[in-house]
C-alpha cells in the first residue's frame, strides 16, 4: 500500500472503492456483530457464497460482512442492496433461496423478512421497521452498513478526512476548540465535558504524553464499545488520532478486556491496515507529528473500568485504584500527563471535527 500524504491520495480511494462497488447488481451485507456470530452468521454468509458461484453470478453480487446491524433478536440478518430488502433468521437453506429468488429473479422471499408482531404482517424494506425508524445513529453510522475489515470502505465514507485536515493545517487547538462547542461529554457514564478533558491535556507541558481508550466495558450486558470496535474500528483509530494529535501525544492505547476475542481482532487488523496506509506511526500526512497505537489486554476485573486503575493495568501492575490529585492528565502513565476516554466518546471525534462543533 501507498503511504497517505494528502487528501488528494484518500479522495482517490474513496473514488476507486466508489467505482468498484457501482460494478455489482447487489450488495449483500450479512450481520457479522457478535451476537450474530453467536448464532452462525458464518454458515449463513458461506452458503450464500457457494450459491452465487454456483449460478456464476459472482461478477454481479458483492458480499459484504459488516458489523452489528442492531436487532440481535432475529440474528443471523441480511441487508440487500439497492432493495434494502431485511433478512431475518437466517439459515444456509433459507440463504440459498434468498440467492435464487431474489438476486436471480428478483422475487422477494417475504416469508424470510421482518415479522412485526404488533402489525401481525411481514415488513421487508427495513425503512418500515418500527424498531429502525425513530433512529438517527451517528456513532452507529457505518455499524450494518460498510465492511468493518477494509479500510477503503471507511475512506469512502469520509473516513480519516478529520485527521487529514487537522494534522496538515498544524493546529491542535482547533481540535480542542470543535470538541469545546460541540459539547461533548464522556460516554464512559461520568459525562465529564471531553473538551475539558482535552484542554487540560492540552495544556500540559510535558515532552510526553500518552492518549489512552477504555474499553473495558464491564457492565453486565453491556455492549456499546464492543459493537463500535467489532463494526467500525477505524472511527476508534482516528478518533484517537485526533485526541491525540489535541493534547500532542505521540503513542496511545487501547485498553480492552480479554472477554472481547472478536472486537480485539479486528481492531488489531484495523490498526495494521492505518499502519500500512501511513495513517498510524512516523510523520503522518507529511508533517513532524507521529502517532503510533498498541493494544493492551485486560483480564476482566472490573475495577479496571475506573481510570487510575486501568493506568496501573496497562503499567503490568495490579489494577487498583490510587487517591486523587494527582488526576492522570497531570501525572497519568508512567507518570506524564495522560487523557483517557472512551470507546464511544472517541468515536465521536472525527465527525464533530470532520463537520465542526457547532
Amino acid at each position: 500500500m501507498d503511504t497517505i500524504k494528502t487528501l488528494d491520495q484518500l479522495l482517490e480511494i474513496k473514488n476507486k472503492y466508489l467505482s468498484e462497488n457501482k460494478k455489482f447488481k447487489h450488495n449483500v451485507l450479512v450481520c457479522g456483530g457478535g451476537g450474530c456470530v453467536s448464532s452462525n452468521c458464518k454458515e449463513v454468509d458461506d452458503a450464500i457464497h457457494e450459491e452465487i458461484n454456483a449460478f456464476g453470478i459472482n461478477y454481479q453480487v458483492n458480499v459484504i460482512q459488516t458489523g452489528c446491524m442492531g436487532i440481535c433478536a432475529v440474528g443471523p440478518v441480511a441487508l440487500i442492496l439497492p432493495e434494502r430488502i431485511f433478512y431475518t433468521q437466517l439459515t444456509p437453506k433459507k440463504a440459498k433461496d434468498i440467492v435464487k429468488r431474489h438476486l436471480i429473479n428478483g422475487e422477494i422471499c417475504e416469508e424470510y423478512t421482518f415479522f412485526d408482531k404488533s402489525l401481525q404482517k411481514y415488513v421487508p424494506c427495513i425503512d418500515d421497521i418500527e424498531f429502525f425508524k425513530l433512529q438517527t445513529k451517528l456513532v452507529l453510522e457505518n455499524c450494518g452498513m460498510i465492511e468493518y475489515g477494509n479500510i477503503d470502505a471507511y475512506i469512502a465514507n469520509d473516513g480519516y478526512v478529520a485527521a487529514a485536515n487537522s494534522i496538515m493545517a498544524q493546529n491542535p487547538e482547533n481540535v480542542v476548540i470543535e470538541i469545546e462547542k460541540s459539547g461533548l461529554r464522556g460516554r464512559g457514564g461520568a459525562g465529564f465535558l471531553t473538551g475539558v478533558k482535552l484542554r487540560s491535556g492540552f495544556m500540559q507541558k510535558d515532552d510526553t504524553k500518552f492518549m489512552v481508550c477504555n474499553a473495558d466495558e464491564g457492565d453486565p450486558g453491556a455492549f456499546m464499545d464492543r459493537s463500535v470496535i467489532e463494526g467500525d474500528p477505524h472511527s476508534v483509530i482516528e478518533g484517537m488520532i485526533l485526541a491525540a494529535f489535541a493534547i500532542g501525544a505521540s503513542q496511545g492505547y487501547v485498553y480492552i478486556r480479554a472477554e472481547y476475542p472478536i472486537a480485539i481482532d479486528r481492531l488489531k487488523e484495523a490498526i495494521k491496515q492505518a499502519r500500512e496506509y501511513g495513517l498510524l506511526g512516523k510523520n503522518l500526512f507529511g508533517t513532524n507529528y507521529s502517532f503510533d497505537l498498541d493494544i493492551r489486554i485486560g483480564a476482566g476485573a472490573f475495577v479496571c473500568g475506573e481510570e487510575t486503575a486501568l493506568l496501573a493495568s496497562i503499567e503490568g501492575r495490579r489494577g487498583e485504584p490510587r487517591q486523587k490529585p494527582p488526576f492522570p492528565f497531570q501525572k497519568g502513565l508512567f507518570q506524564h500527563p495522560t487523557i483517557i476516554n472512551n470507546v464511544e466518546t472517541l468515536a465521536n471525534i472525527p465527525k464533530i471535527v470532520r463537520k465542526g462543533g457547532e
